[in-house]
């Protein structure tokens, strides 16, 4: 029987973690089902899965904000309660999530200094910073710590989370997806060092990812879920990307890559002229930037978080008013309106689409009509709207994007990530009549097999002739997808190339602004 220590007893050392047949329901739901696997104290462990496969949750249960309904959890070879994520930082445990937790207007040393659960009510500053510095001296990255976290960049921002980690002395680190904003050298240069500190004894860590690269390239054993199961596990040594991806997807598989056209670009689709705009704040998010993206040809905006991509993408969309400049659409003036939407066929895949192209407590089938519910055939006079024309209209779009739905009248909320990207993908691209898209971010945290999908239509959209303007931070993505890159840095386009003649070293000097 095993003998649960004080929760007060935080370890000096890196703990080896243990599950031991985990379950957790939702109602009716299993989204993890007798899951085990093992962390070896001064490991690096991926843990790996399609979206819904049930990584989110499992990794809950491990900080507490959910509790298992089955099963155990073993810190250091003792069984744990761990209730909430206090318990968690009792027993060493800390998480970077894939989201900012920053304060923007505090320094980061404020950050650091607030994220202690030990906070005294009267803060003695000069020792705070005494302690900060004796950390920062032994601190694998190095930030300024009197620099505001809303003026530093997106890797900075990233770096300062796992700082606060290593700052509360946490042994574990679960890392969810952390080079998502980051360039690749970033990325190399973060794994890099957080894996020294692992094979230095000081650190174990859990990563989530969906870069096999990472896997193989800094993880020493992987655990693999498909469906809440865990569906293989091994050294990583051992295993290839092919393998670890026929336990995701339960069988070997050929990837379904939809070649480009070999054809010349056609006319310009989309120009802008230049465009600026502001951020919520009033600083200048777009400083006067020029580009035109042809008929039948993918341009691709590569860029760090932050940089302008996101006011440009809301100011195409007619989210963001621009402050000068224009955009033109088949050589007309474009004030992003509805109507010259459609009578241009302009499309988007905006960047989180549950928040910014859908309505979440709606059907999947009426999130399927939002663009055309008022018009021939879900609508007679643009006043009297078919029900029983949208639920058909949706279940052919459900069939045909892969769309996995309980029905067509489940709430699209309830649908993961990956599914709720296909879902606007349909919407999007349904019609086949599509002349201009803009796609922001639109693999962002999704399995590989949704990004197959997502890549093969944004391929074949541009094989018709449609002319695409894809904004990711994803650099891997450009070099697959785009035929010509454009690099953005501090609201400008400061650097152009091909993925033929692509420098990802010079690439990532013009992202970081260098």
């Amino acid at each position: 029987m095993s003998v649960t220590i004080p929760p007060h007893v935080r370890p000096k050392h890196p703990p080896d973690l243990e599950l031991v047949g985990v379950t957790k329901r939702f109602g009716a739901f299993t989204a993890n089902e007798a899951v085990s696997l093992k962390v070896k104290a001064g490991t690096f462990h991926a843990l790996i899965g399609e979206n819904g496969a049930g990584k989110s949750t499992l990794v809950k249960c491990i900080m507490g904000y959910h509790l298992a309904d089955e099963g155990d959890i073993l810190v250091g070879g003792h069984s744990r309660e761990i209730r909430n994520p206090q318990d968690a930082y009792e027993y060493g445990i800390g998480m970077v999530y894939q989201h900012f937790t920053l304060v923007p207007a505090m320094t980061v040393a404020e950050n650091l200094v607030l994220s202690r659960p030990d906070l005294p009510a009267i803060i003695n500053w000069r020792n705070e910073f005494d302690r900060l510095y004796a950390f920062m001296r032994t601190a694998p990255f190095q930030i300024d710590l009197d620099t505001p976290a809303s003026q530093l960049a997106a890797g900075e921002k990233q770096k300062v989370e796992i700082l606060k980690q290593l700052y509360l002395d946490s042994k574990f680190l679960i890392l969810d997806e952390p080079t998502s904003v980051l360039t690749p050298a970033e990325a190399d240069e973060v794994l890099g060092l957080l894996r020294a500190k692992v094979v230095a004894g000081e650190l174990s860590v859990l990563l989530i990812t969906h870069k096999f690269s990472q896997v193989l390239n800094f993880c020493d054993d992987v655990t693999v879920l498909r469906r809440g199961r865990q569906t293989g596990s091994g050294r990583v040594k051992d295993l290839t990307a092919d393998q670890m991806a026929a336990m995701m997807m339960g069988g070997q598989r050929e990837p379904k890559i939809v070649p480009k056209a070999a054809t010349a670009p056609g006319p310009v689709s989309l120009a802008l002229r230049g465009l600026c705009a502001d951020r919520d704040n009033g600083v200048p998010a777009l400083v006067g930037v020029d580009l035109e993206v042809r008929a039948g040809e993918v341009v691709g905006i590569a860029g760090i978080s932050g940089n302008g991509q996101r006011e440009l993408v809301e100011v195409i969309a007619g989210q963001r008013e621009a402050t000068g400049g224009e955009i033109r659409v088949q050589g007309e003036v474009y004030t992003s309106t509805r109507a010259e939407a459609c009578r241009h066929q302009v499309f988007l895949l905006p960047e989180e689409p549950l928040r910014n192209a859908c309505v979440p407590h709606m059907g999947v089938a009426e999130n399927l009509a939002l663009r055309t519910f008022d018009q021939p055939p879900l609508a007679r006079a643009g006043f009297f709207v078919s029900q029983a024309r949208i639920r058909a209209k949706g279940r052919e779009l459900i069939a045909r994007y892969g769309i996995k739905t309980r029905s067509p009248d489940t709430p699209i909320g309830d649908l993961s990530g990956g599914n709720v990207q296909r879902a606007v993908l349909a919407r999007e691209l349904g019609s086949g009549t599509a002349r201009v898209l803009v796609a922001a971010n639109p693999c962002f945290g999704l399995d590989f097999a949704a990004v197959e999908t997502i890549h093969g239509q944004i391929t074949e959209a541009r094989n018709r002739g449609v002319g695409v303007l894809l904004v990711s931070e994803d650099l891997d993505e450009l070099l697959a997808l785009a035929d010509r890159i454009v690099v953005i840095a501090h609201g400008r386009f400061v650097y152009e190339t091909t993925p033929a003649t692509a420098d990802i070293t010079t690439i990532g000097h013009h992202m970081a602004g260098h």
